[in-house]
């Protein structure tokens, strides 16, 4: 068995703290690619952070990502801004927080900031009240980092090429404990270990033998690190213990930022990846998925014992959600569950129409398709004299024909399907005026949008895909289990309401009222 990669080594103490009027610190856990289903199905064998959710938060398993494009991106920048995407402008991955002009401070790659993001989120609401107040934001992802916090300057940090880095958005150096904490490569010493399960075959229900999962390779335990620790640390985001160095980062700049250490409130958020690297390559019902939660379930009650050290549990709040749900494997779903499934993907329809108008005008339109949406430069194409509505529908004609696709809006339906229409919806959330658009697709269950095999995905409309889990924990708040539907953009207005600010813009979602009593205005 692995070890925990902890370098701070603490844990709890039973000490006694008055509760105070509000908290001195909020922690946001956001788990990439998390089901609500997951916490029920393994119950019985959580002992740490998902027992201790189980047991004590305000939890609500039926809460939604409402809008149609279920990305890392979109799903992120509506947590804490209680705004859905077309408010955001957080439309995609692809429209998310890539930059070039904020290169990186440390590792290569492109740079990336909150450019794109519009408005504000909880940290601004708490920065108008209390402009002292602090902010640690930690993630694998660059995205994941970056917009939970919105747009403000503050400590955020990503994982790149073994060491945790931002760019300069934030700064032009980085502070010196993300240095030393960079210095004793913990990613590099995993090179070699393997991965074994972390219980006895007999508590798994799951076949470990899907020649399907992982591209048809080391599909099987164990599975090797690297040996080179060069090549293990770019590795590690396919490996569950990604989560547990992200955990150890962060609580290592708790008390290097001083988070929770005066009257006022601070904010806490990590992002953590591996269920989404995990669940893409092996799929939701995999071993190999079932034991990544049993370990990062290990690793958050480790980590929530030992910030209670440093940050005492009754003055703290905790949220944990996710950013989208995954959609099984198609093989899965046709082969042992013999329902209908498969992969569609329309970037062939969209190729051979955007290069015979280039080869007609001269010109790049800009065309892009992304999970069911089909966007281009709808001003350079009239500009050009092609009615972007007579193109839009001839293309969705198209689209209609594929298997697997059960609708598809353009603009003008989209405008004309009712408010109770599910599916308009999602793509209403998704679509801001300037989003710039020619149809928007929707599958059918038990299909994904992808171009090959070898992994599954998300980024439907459909359920698995846009349910996740939401849940409060913490002072004053009652625990219990409510059924009723919850959106992720009520996470950002309950949590302003639990630390006494007020958003200082509108926003799309409500205050839970079994998180807070909101006072009658009658």
């Amino acid at each position: 068995m692995l070890p925990f990669i902890c370098s701070a080594g603490l844990v709890a103490l039973a000490v006694s703290h008055p509760t105070p009027a509000r908290p001195r610190l909020v922690v946001l856990i956001a788990v990439d690619q998390l089901r609500p289903d997951y916490l029920d199905r393994y119950r019985d064998q959580w002992s740490g952070g998902f027992r201790r959710l189980l047991d004590r938060a305000a939890y609500y398993p039926d809460g939604q990502q409402d809008h149609a494009l279920t990305q890392t991106a979109p799903g992120h920048a509506s947590m804490l801004s209680g705004r859905f995407p077309e408010h955001t402008g957080i439309l995609s991955n692809a429209r998310g927080v890539e930059d070039p002009t904020a290169p990186l401070l440390a590792g290569s790659g492109t740079g990336a900031s909150p450019r794109r993001f519009q408005g504000t989120a909880l940290y601004d609401w708490i920065l108008a009240r209390d402009s002292a107040a602090r902010v640690l934001s930690v993630s694998r992802k660059d995205r994941g980092a970056i917009l939970p916090v919105g747009r403000a300057r503050g400590q955020v940090f990503w994982y790149v090429d073994g060491t945790f880095s931002t760019s300069r958005y934030y700064g032009d150096t980085l502070p010196a404990w993300v240095v030393r904490f960079n210095q004793r490569q913990g990613a590099q010493h995993m090179a070699g270990a393997t991965w074994n399960p972390l219980l006895p075959p007999d508590r798994y229900a799951e076949p470990d033998s899907m020649p399907f999962e992982n591209n048809g390779a080391d599909f099987v335990f164990p599975h090797r690190f690297p040996d080179s620790p060069g090549k293990v640390a770019q590795d590690l985001p396919s490996f569950p213990w990604i989560d547990s160095l992200t955990l150890d980062f962060a609580l290592e700049g708790v008390p290097a930022v001083r988070l929770g250490s005066r009257e006022g409130t601070d904010l806490l958020t990590i992002s953590l990846s591996a269920t989404d690297a995990v669940g893409h390559a092996f799929g939701p019902d995999s071993r190999e998925l079932h034991d990544m939660l049993l370990r990062l379930d290990h690793w958050l009650g480790r980590f929530m014992d030992s910030l209670g050290v440093l940050v005492p549990s009754n003055q703290t709040v905790f949220v944990l959600t996710s950013d989208h749900g995954v959609q099984s494997f198609p093989e899965w779903t046709t082969g042992v569950r013999h329902e209908p499934g498969g992969r569609v993907w329309l970037a062939d329809l969209v190729r051979g129409t955007a290069a015979n108008l280039r080869m007609r005008y001269l010109t790049d339109f800009q065309f892009e398709f992304d999970d069911g949406l089909l966007s281009a430069d709808l001003p350079l194409l009239r500009a050009h004299g092609i009615n972007p509505d007579s193109l839009a529908n001839l293309l969705a004609e198209q689209a209609r024909s594929r298997p697997g696709v059960t609708r598809v809006f353009t603009p003008a339906t989209l405008r004309a399907a009712p408010a109770t229409d599910r599916e308009a919806r999602l793509w209403r959330h998704d679509l801001g005026p300037h989003a710039g658009w020619l149809f928007a697709a929707v599958l059918a269950p038990g299909f994904t949008w992808q171009s090959s095999g070898g992994s599954t995905s998300h980024g439907t409309t459909n359920r698995l895909d846009t349910t996740i889990p939401i849940a409060f924990w913490g002072p004053g708040i009652r625990p219990g289990r409510y059924s009723r539907p919850v959106n992720s953009v009520d996470i950002g207005p309950t949590l302003a309401a639990l630390v006494g600010v007020t958003p200082t813009e509108p926003v799309d979602g409500v205050v839970l009222r079994e998180v807070v009593t909101v006072p009658s205005t009658h």
